[in-house]
Protein backbone atom coordinates (compact mmCIF):
# COMPACT_ATOMS: atom_id res chain seq x y z
CA UNK A 1 0.00 0.00 0.00
CA UNK A 2 3.06 2.27 0.01
CA UNK A 3 2.25 2.66 -3.27
CA UNK A 4 -1.06 4.36 -3.08
CA UNK A 5 -0.04 6.30 0.38
CA UNK A 6 2.88 7.83 -2.06
CA UNK A 7 0.25 9.20 -4.43
CA UNK A 8 -1.61 10.18 -1.93
CA UNK A 9 0.89 12.51 -0.42
CA UNK A 10 2.19 13.30 -3.22
CA UNK A 11 -0.44 14.75 -5.26
CA UNK A 12 -1.14 16.79 -1.42
CA UNK A 13 1.97 18.25 -1.59
CA UNK A 14 1.21 19.25 -5.30
CA UNK A 15 -2.07 20.83 -4.00
CA UNK A 16 -0.69 22.31 -1.28
CA UNK A 17 2.16 24.35 -3.03
CA UNK A 18 0.60 24.78 -6.13
CA UNK A 19 -2.50 26.11 -4.99
CA UNK A 20 -0.36 27.76 -2.14
CA UNK A 21 1.68 29.91 -4.88
CA UNK A 22 -2.29 30.95 -6.51
CA UNK A 23 -3.96 31.64 -2.76
CA UNK A 24 -0.84 33.98 -2.55
CA UNK A 25 -1.21 35.90 -5.63
CA UNK A 26 -4.97 36.28 -5.88
CA UNK A 27 -6.31 37.23 -2.04
CA UNK A 28 -5.97 40.38 -0.06
CA UNK A 29 -3.44 40.99 2.10
CA UNK A 30 -1.32 38.45 1.30
CA UNK A 31 2.78 39.49 0.92
CA UNK A 32 2.82 37.98 -2.77
CA UNK A 33 -0.38 39.33 -4.22
CA UNK A 34 -0.38 40.63 -7.35
CA UNK A 35 2.82 38.61 -8.34
CA UNK A 36 1.44 37.40 -11.44
CA UNK A 37 1.52 34.84 -14.00
CA UNK A 38 5.24 34.24 -14.06
CA UNK A 39 5.11 33.66 -9.95
CA UNK A 40 1.81 31.34 -10.99
CA UNK A 41 3.42 29.20 -13.29
CA UNK A 42 6.69 28.83 -11.44
CA UNK A 43 5.25 27.62 -8.40
CA UNK A 44 3.15 24.63 -9.80
CA UNK A 45 6.32 23.52 -11.61
CA UNK A 46 8.08 23.48 -8.15
CA UNK A 47 5.18 21.59 -6.54
CA UNK A 48 5.47 19.16 -9.42
CA UNK A 49 9.20 18.37 -8.48
CA UNK A 50 8.19 18.50 -4.59
CA UNK A 51 5.09 16.10 -5.22
CA UNK A 52 7.00 13.74 -7.46
CA UNK A 53 9.82 12.98 -5.50
CA UNK A 54 7.69 12.95 -2.23
CA UNK A 55 5.87 10.27 -3.76
CA UNK A 56 8.45 8.06 -4.96
CA UNK A 57 10.37 8.43 -1.70
CA UNK A 58 7.59 6.65 -0.03
CA UNK A 59 7.33 4.13 -2.39
CA UNK A 60 4.97 5.11 -5.38
CA UNK A 61 5.54 5.73 -8.64
CA UNK A 62 5.46 9.26 -8.59
CA UNK A 63 2.05 9.99 -11.18
CA UNK A 64 0.49 12.67 -8.92
CA UNK A 65 -1.91 12.65 -11.82
CA UNK A 66 -4.53 10.06 -12.99
CA UNK A 67 -3.09 11.06 -16.42
CA UNK A 68 -0.08 9.04 -15.16
CA UNK A 69 -2.11 5.82 -14.58
CA UNK A 70 -4.09 5.63 -18.02
CA UNK A 71 -0.86 6.03 -20.17
CA UNK A 72 0.67 3.30 -18.16
CA UNK A 73 -2.65 1.10 -18.73
CA UNK A 74 -2.48 2.07 -22.06
CA UNK A 75 1.32 1.22 -22.93
CA UNK A 76 -0.10 -2.27 -21.05
CA UNK A 77 1.90 -1.59 -17.95
CA UNK A 78 -0.08 -1.33 -15.48
CA UNK A 79 -3.28 -2.85 -14.39
CA UNK A 80 -6.60 -1.36 -14.46
CA UNK A 81 -7.36 -1.75 -10.58
CA UNK A 82 -4.13 -0.62 -9.41
CA UNK A 83 -4.92 2.70 -11.89
CA UNK A 84 -8.10 3.22 -10.27
CA UNK A 85 -6.53 2.74 -6.66
CA UNK A 86 -3.94 5.33 -7.80
CA UNK A 87 -6.66 8.03 -9.23
CA UNK A 88 -8.64 7.57 -6.08
CA UNK A 89 -5.64 8.37 -3.83
CA UNK A 90 -4.65 11.40 -6.18
CA UNK A 91 -8.09 12.84 -5.58
CA UNK A 92 -8.40 12.15 -1.99
CA UNK A 93 -4.88 13.68 -1.81
CA UNK A 94 -5.66 16.85 -4.25
CA UNK A 95 -8.53 17.15 -1.65
CA UNK A 96 -6.82 17.41 1.53
CA UNK A 97 -3.96 19.25 -0.14
CA UNK A 98 -6.59 22.17 -0.69
CA UNK A 99 -8.15 21.71 3.08
CA UNK A 100 -4.51 22.78 3.79
CA UNK A 101 -3.88 25.72 1.35
CA UNK A 102 -7.61 27.38 3.38
CA UNK A 103 -6.09 26.81 6.62
CA UNK A 104 -3.01 28.26 5.82
CA UNK A 105 -4.84 31.20 4.38
CA UNK A 106 -7.19 31.56 6.99
CA UNK A 107 -7.72 35.02 7.67
CA UNK A 108 -6.65 36.48 4.19
CA UNK A 109 -10.74 34.94 2.74
CA UNK A 110 -12.56 37.28 4.89
CA UNK A 111 -10.03 40.20 3.59
CA UNK A 112 -10.91 39.22 -0.17
CA UNK A 113 -14.47 40.08 -1.42
CA UNK A 114 -14.60 37.98 -4.67
CA UNK A 115 -16.33 34.95 -4.65
CA UNK A 116 -14.77 34.06 -8.36
CA UNK A 117 -11.21 34.75 -7.35
CA UNK A 118 -11.42 32.43 -4.00
CA UNK A 119 -12.46 29.81 -6.19
CA UNK A 120 -9.58 30.44 -8.31
CA UNK A 121 -7.48 29.57 -5.40
CA UNK A 122 -8.83 25.83 -5.39
CA UNK A 123 -9.94 24.73 -8.98
CA UNK A 124 -9.92 26.48 -12.51
CA UNK A 125 -11.38 28.51 -14.78
CA UNK A 126 -11.60 29.26 -18.80
CA UNK A 127 -10.63 32.63 -19.99
CA UNK A 128 -13.40 32.42 -22.55
CA UNK A 129 -15.79 29.80 -21.53
CA UNK A 130 -16.13 28.11 -25.21
CA UNK A 131 -16.87 24.57 -24.06
CA UNK A 132 -15.29 23.01 -27.59
CA UNK A 133 -12.18 25.15 -27.53
CA UNK A 134 -11.71 24.47 -23.34
CA UNK A 135 -11.71 20.65 -23.91
CA UNK A 136 -9.00 21.19 -27.15
CA UNK A 137 -6.72 23.44 -24.45
CA UNK A 138 -6.58 20.82 -21.92
CA UNK A 139 -6.35 18.08 -24.22
CA UNK A 140 -3.22 19.37 -26.15
CA UNK A 141 -1.88 20.62 -23.21
CA UNK A 142 -2.22 17.08 -21.63
CA UNK A 143 -0.76 15.61 -24.62
CA UNK A 144 2.37 17.86 -24.88
CA UNK A 145 2.78 16.66 -20.80
CA UNK A 146 2.49 13.06 -21.57
CA UNK A 147 4.39 13.11 -24.84
CA UNK A 148 7.45 15.16 -23.78
CA UNK A 149 7.49 13.32 -20.69
CA UNK A 150 7.50 10.28 -21.99
CA UNK A 151 10.51 11.58 -24.27
CA UNK A 152 12.34 12.58 -21.24
CA UNK A 153 12.02 9.77 -19.65
CA UNK A 154 13.76 7.46 -22.51
CA UNK A 155 16.34 10.34 -23.24
CA UNK A 156 17.30 10.19 -19.23
CA UNK A 157 17.93 7.18 -17.52
CA UNK A 158 20.28 8.45 -15.70
CA UNK A 159 17.62 9.55 -12.92
CA UNK A 160 17.19 13.81 -14.14
CA UNK A 161 13.42 12.95 -14.89
CA UNK A 162 11.57 14.81 -12.10
CA UNK A 163 13.22 18.21 -12.25
CA UNK A 164 12.59 18.02 -15.83
CA UNK A 165 9.08 17.19 -15.33
CA UNK A 166 8.83 20.36 -13.37
CA UNK A 167 10.06 22.13 -16.30
CA UNK A 168 7.87 20.79 -18.44
CA UNK A 169 5.21 21.94 -16.50
CA UNK A 170 6.21 25.39 -16.43
CA UNK A 171 6.98 25.45 -20.10
CA UNK A 172 3.52 24.10 -20.04
CA UNK A 173 2.06 26.76 -18.12
CA UNK A 174 3.60 29.85 -19.56
CA UNK A 175 2.91 28.63 -23.45
CA UNK A 176 -0.47 26.74 -23.24
CA UNK A 177 -1.96 27.63 -19.48
CA UNK A 178 -3.58 31.16 -20.27
CA UNK A 179 -6.29 29.52 -21.83
CA UNK A 180 -7.66 27.34 -18.86
CA UNK A 181 -5.61 27.87 -16.37
CA UNK A 182 -3.91 24.27 -17.56
CA UNK A 183 -5.22 21.92 -15.13
CA UNK A 184 -3.94 18.96 -17.29
CA UNK A 185 -4.32 17.24 -14.23
CA UNK A 186 -8.15 15.94 -13.64
CA UNK A 187 -7.64 14.91 -9.75
CA UNK A 188 -5.78 18.71 -9.52
CA UNK A 189 -9.32 19.95 -10.08
CA UNK A 190 -11.62 17.70 -8.81
CA UNK A 191 -9.79 17.10 -5.57
CA UNK A 192 -9.79 20.88 -4.66
CA UNK A 193 -13.70 21.62 -6.29
CA UNK A 194 -15.10 19.33 -4.03
CA UNK A 195 -13.07 21.10 -1.28
CA UNK A 196 -14.05 24.63 -2.19
CA UNK A 197 -18.16 23.10 -2.41
CA UNK A 198 -17.61 21.52 1.32
CA UNK A 199 -15.20 24.25 3.09
CA UNK A 200 -17.43 27.34 5.35
CA UNK A 201 -15.37 29.59 2.96
CA UNK A 202 -15.96 32.96 4.09
CA UNK A 203 -18.20 34.41 1.07
CA UNK A 204 -17.67 32.17 -1.36
CA UNK A 205 -20.00 31.51 -4.28
CA UNK A 206 -20.58 28.27 -6.13
CA UNK A 207 -17.94 25.66 -7.06
CA UNK A 208 -18.83 26.09 -10.82
CA UNK A 209 -19.50 22.15 -11.44
CA UNK A 210 -21.03 23.34 -15.03
CA UNK A 211 -17.55 23.53 -16.30
CA UNK A 212 -15.98 20.96 -13.88
CA UNK A 213 -16.11 17.99 -16.83
CA UNK A 214 -14.08 19.79 -19.16
CA UNK A 215 -10.61 19.39 -16.93
CA UNK A 216 -11.46 15.79 -16.12
CA UNK A 217 -12.08 14.96 -19.57
CA UNK A 218 -9.53 17.24 -21.47
CA UNK A 219 -6.94 15.38 -19.43
CA UNK A 220 -7.77 12.08 -20.13
CA UNK A 221 -8.28 12.46 -23.94
CA UNK A 222 -5.20 14.36 -24.47
CA UNK A 223 -3.05 12.00 -21.95
CA UNK A 224 -4.26 8.76 -24.07
CA UNK A 225 -3.52 10.03 -27.43
CA UNK A 226 0.11 11.51 -25.86
CA UNK A 227 0.51 8.02 -24.62
CA UNK A 228 -0.28 6.73 -27.46
CA UNK A 229 1.38 8.77 -30.05
CA UNK A 230 4.54 8.14 -28.18
CA UNK A 231 4.60 4.55 -28.02
CA UNK A 232 3.71 5.24 -32.07
CA UNK A 233 6.73 7.01 -32.56
CA UNK A 234 9.50 6.68 -29.64
CA UNK A 235 11.81 4.12 -30.01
Amino acid sequence: MNDVLGEFLGTMILILLGNGVVAGVLLNKSKSQNAGWIAITAGWAFAVMAGIYTAKAIGAPGFINPVGPLAEVLKGKLDVEKAFAFAAAEVVGAFTGAVLVWLHHWPHWAETPGPATKLACFCTSPAIRNYPANVFSEALATFVLVFVGTAVDRSNPGGVGVPLAGVIVWSIGLGLGATTGYAINPARDLGPRLAHAILPIVGKGGSDWGYAWVPIIGPLLGGAAGALAAMSVMV
